[in-house]
């Protein structure tokens, strides 16, 4: 029998904005590693705490700590891309629980729902599970899916390094995690 402990290690709460200390829960899943609440609130500061009317894109959505913390924070659109059934499944029942109408699921492979996007985002979450090298094939390919001084936040094992386009804005460790806020430059 698990203890309350156990149970406790498949839940995360949102940290601001409407849905501010609200669980979600997540299944059991190889590499998922929701983002903690320190580097969310630093994340958030980054980007000034509101999202007002955003559209937001979470790749490798896995628990939806971070796509959730978006809608909280007033995003307009949030678009969660997860390819395992188990994390859709819970995905598609925290946005019920919270009834968060603004979130759209998408049971996918990152890249492959890329490469049939058309919607330029305001704000993008690339944060593969945890060593699996994912962030640097997405990064390759995510510029056409960025709307001009848009943002991307990744979180790797390995330091963070910017892809033609864009420039680390803001960067920081959190034990073996490595993160990063992007943004997309103009073109003059």
């Amino acid at each position: 029998m698990a203890g309350p402990k156990a149970h406790q290690a498949n839940r995360v709460r949102i940290i601001g904005g409407a849905y501010r200390r609200r669980l979600l829960t997540f299944p059991d899943a190889p590499g998922l590693r929701p983002t903690p609440d320190r580097v969310r609130e630093t994340l958030f500061n980054w980007l000034g705490q509101d999202l007002p009317g955003w559209v937001c894109l979470d790749l490798f959505a896995g628990s939806g700590a971070l796509g959730f913390e978006a809608a909280s924070r007033g995003a307009g659109r949030v678009v969660m891309v997860e390819r395992e059934r188990a994390a859709v499944e819970a995905l598609l029942a925290n946005r019920a629980m919270l009834d968060a109408r603004c979130v759209s699921v998408e049971r996918a492979d990152s890249l492959s729902w890329l490469a049939a996007n058309r919607t330029p985002f305001d704000l993008v979450f690339v944060d593969p599970p945890f060593d699996s090298a994912l962030a640097e094939p997405v990064l390759a390919v995510l510029a056409p899916h960025v709307r001009e001084g848009g943002w991307v936040y990744v979180e790797a094992a390995t330091a963070v390094a910017a892809p033609p386009g864009f420039a680390v804005h803001r960067s920081a460790r959190a034990g073996k995690s490595h993160y990063a806020l992007l943004t997309k430059e103009s073109r003059c």
